[in-house]
């Protein structure tokens, strides 16, 4: 497969027309239709089902746009990396991040870092812990921010002198929005909503004594912004991570931490054995020099 024909069938993907891809992309329809034809018969699979007023992907066709879009994101990445100016530092730092005010920690960095070169860019894709791995994995960011305990056989990490709080985001007409604190009995039989990336034998469980999915949840969420919509409309009560969500003001909800507190360390790590670009390798620095403890062999870090 030619990088320039998945870029044609992306273009159709999205424009889910031959004519309106064509323009897009200056070519005949013609031209572009045997390429989409070409690839199909290279493939072995029909990639598109063609129909009076558009065009749909098949099953197949679904998969390869997801890859498409990865191998040139990839692609373009790794050529900014290349062409990077030799003299003044420039180029791209990829990170991937969740939710949390911890973010402050990892702008700071880049902040300081773009004041001495300012022709360097920080692309910061958000997600939970799910999409941020997987991105992280296939090499389409440098770095990632997680929380909790780190697979230090697949990566290494610097854990940030930050934590955040759990807690429960709730109605400020709920019974327990009268409480300073949130008690693990308090959710005994309350609808709760939580991140999808929550496991099984975490601090959580600790905290309750018995397993969070054992209780009743009503619903699961990746971002915090959703899970709030959720809780507004009478969902159930959000376990999340303090200060995400903006409850002052005429806000109808309000957020109560957990008792005994519950912390959510967070680290940044990257894969290992990663050959950096230039770039990635002097944000890397400048978070050490923010205060970052490091962890894992193979950093090449003093």
């Amino acid at each position: 497969m030619e990088l320039r024909v998945l870029r044609y069938f992306l273009a159709v993907a999205r424009e889910e027309s031959i004519s309106g891809a064509a323009e897009h992309l200056h070519l005949s329809q013609p031209t572009l239709s045997r390429q989409l034809m070409d690839l199909e018969e290279e493939l072995g699979k029909k990639l598109f089902v063609r129909g009076n007023r558009r065009i749909t992907l098949t099953e197949d066709g679904v998969l390869l746009r997801k890859r498409a879009g990865e191998i040139l994101e990839l692609v373009e990445k790794t050529t900014g990396e290349l062409t990077a100016g030799q003299e003044a530092l420039s180029g791209d730092v990829y990170i991937g991040a969740g939710e949390t005010r911890g973010v402050h920690f990892l702008t700071r960095a880049a902040r300081r870092l773009q004041e001495r070169h300012p022709q360097l860019r920080f692309r910061i894709s958000s997600g939970d812990g799910v999409g941020v791995t997987e991105e992280l994995d296939k090499g389409l960011i440098d770095f990632g921010l997680l929380f909790g305990p780190v697979n230090q056989a697949k990566y290494n990490c610097c854990q940030l002198p930050v934590h955040d709080i759990w807690g429960i985001l709730m109605r400020r007409d709920s019974p327990l929005a009268q409480r300073q604190f949130v008690q693990p009995g308090d959710l005994a039989d309350r609808p709760l909503i939580v991140s999808r990336n929550l496991r099984e034998g975490g601090p959580l469980d600790a905290w309750l004594g018995r397993g969070l999915w054992e209780l009743n949840i009503a619903a699961t969420y990746s971002l915090a912004y959703n899970a709030s919509l959720m809780v507004e409309d009478g969902m159930g009560y959000a376990l999340m991570l303090d200060g995400i969500i903006n409850t002052s003001g005429d806000s109808p909800l309000c957020f109560r931490p957990l008792s005994p507190t519950v912390r959510a360390h967070m680290s940044v790590v990257w894969k290992k054995y990663q050959v950096f670009s230039k770039p990635a390798e002097a944000f890397l620095e400048a978070l050490r020099q923010e205060g970052t403890g490091e962890s894992g062999a193979g950093s090449g870090l003093v």
